[in-house]
């Protein structure tokens, strides 16, 4: 499969893999900026991508930045979409977080979607699990 990338800014950095094997492509930020403690911002790449009909960009943290705090938020690409990819990053840490120009700060996995029909039920079949929610399995 090909993933189309279009450079907006000149000097954009291309998302890549950086092992062979990995599931996620790095992409880069095309800014210098600075999260402050509790700060939300997009944070543009500098990129526009053409996901293919019938597949899904999804945006995930890298282990790294999130260890320090820092996360990523939202993180759908979907195939109409040909905006600029920005990545809504959030520093959740109790100190600033500086992402500079060329930093990795996400990656991107290109994923099939099923799209499914939507049916309204009177009633839903039981299972083991039931309405058990948050914790129900236990900790060990």
């Amino acid at each position: 499969m090909e993933l189309k990338i279009q450079r907006i800014h000149e000097d954009a950095k291309l998302p890549l893999y950086q092992h062979k094997g990995d599931a996620g492509l790095d992409i880069f930020s095309s800014v210098d900026c600075v999260l402050e403690a509790g700060d939300v911002k997009p944070v543009p790449t500098g990129i526009r991508v053409a996901v293919p009909e019938g597949y899904v960009g999804l945006v995930w943290d890298k282990s790294g930045i999130s260890l320090k705090g820092v996360h990523r938020l939202a993180g759908v690409i979907d195939s109409g979409y040909r905006g600029e990819v920005r990545v809504v990053m959030v520093n959740l840490g109790n100190e600033p977080y500086l992402i500079e120009k060329g930093m990795k700060i996400a990656q991107l996995l290109v994923q099939p979607v099923t799209e499914v029909k939507v049916v309204e039920a009177d009633e839903l079949e039981n299972t083991s699990r039931g309405k058990e929610g948050f914790g129900s399995t236990g900790k060990y």
